[in-house]
């Protein structure tokens, strides 16, 4: 079976990694220089409309991912499966439902929901939303993550905290900075673009760094280099895709305190109330048992992988290409 993954959003590293252990291909289909501005989206979502169908009718596949938000690429993509009666499968994003941005079309995200196969999501409270409405949902916490070798070294010799962030609204960026200036025996690296945080540069402290964007490769290794992994978020039902990538590497984790990111993420991690107090209490813990954190990781990096070959086969049966396994087996 062909499959397709499609992909409206910039640099969205789930796609790839979910078209690869599904063997199908991937494509990011962005027109990022028309921007987002009402004036223009309709353009740039017009353009990727017809992006979307010339890869739909190069490739015929036998059936089609497409991720959510925004839910105008799954309305983009719906028709050409229904033509060739071809099953696709949204794969949404927390925000799909969440994300104020998204919320005036909520009622056609529902829609094609119900038309889809099935929905991804990556935890059960918007499984309980999915059912609500009609959807079929299969629920997929995260996917294994493999990064291609860098020349680049983040390795300085010190204890290394890597910040993920995308400097959203949800991120308590001015918390890490906080937590870093209280720990100046401390390296940390913040990924991000720059300039979304340029007011705030002037005040860090110096043991706090900005990568800029990383390409693939150097984001791997960053991960890898890392001693710890930290993000964080305020929202309670968002899964933190740096968490399950660092832990892909066997780096263990600091993120935020919730009920389904505990239950993810119960080994290799600390869990925090975001305040610096237990930022910076996080770290010091790390720092002092390195050794079991890691191996703690390991093991956890060991069970996920256990899980996604039952969550695949399961997947992949609701698309028609094999029987699903006994998932409580």
């Amino acid at each position: 079976m062909a499959v397709t993954y499609i992909s409206w959003a910039p640099h969205c590293s789930r796609s790839d990694y979910t078209a690869r252990e599904l063997r199908g291909a991937s494509h990011m289909v962005y027109w990022g220089r028309m921007g987002s501005r009402p004036a223009t989206i309709w353009l740039k979502y017009l353009g990727q409309a017809v992006r979307t169908w010339r890869i739909l009718l190069r490739e015929k596949p036998d059936a089609v991912f497409v991720m959510s938000p925004p839910v105008v690429a799954g309305l983009v993509v719906y028709p050409y499966c229904a033509m060739r009666r071809i099953p696709f499968v949204v794969d949404a994003h927390t925000g799909a439902f969440l994300d104020p941005r998204w919320r005036v079309l909520q009622p056609l995200q529902r829609w094609l929901c119900r038309k889809a196969a099935t929905t991804i999501v990556t935890n059960t409270h918007l499984s309980r939303m999915l059912s609500e409405f009609g959807a079929d949902w299969t629920i997929l916490p995260d996917v294994p993550v493999k990064y291609p070798a860098s020349p680049s070294s983040f390795d300085d010799g010190g204890f290394l905290v890597a910040v993920i962030c995308s400097f959203d609204y949800d991120e308590p960026v001015e918390l890490i900075v906080d937590a870093a200036r209280a720990l100046p025996d401390v390296s940390f690296l913040m990924t991000g673009n720059p300039r979304k945080v340029a007011h705030l540069a002037p005040g860090f402290p110096p043991n706090l760094r900005l990568t800029g964007f990383l390409e693939n490769a150097q984001y791997g290794q960053l991960l890898r280099d890392a001693d710890v992994v930290m993000a964080l978020t305020t929202g309670q039902h968002k899964m933190l895709r740096a968490a399950y990538e660092a832990i892909y590497q066997g780096t263990p984790i600091i993120i935020s305190e919730s009920p389904m990111l505990r239950e993810e993420f119960g080994a290799g991690a600390i869990l925090v109330h975001n305040s610096v107090e237990q930022i910076v209490e996080a770290v010091t813990r790390m720092k002092q048992h390195p050794e079991r954190y890691q191996e703690e990781a390991l093991q956890l990096r060991e069970m996920k992988q256990r899980r996604w070959e039952k969550n695949k086969a399961l997947l992949m049966s609701k698309i028609g290409q094999e029987p699903a396994l006994d998932v409580n087996a």
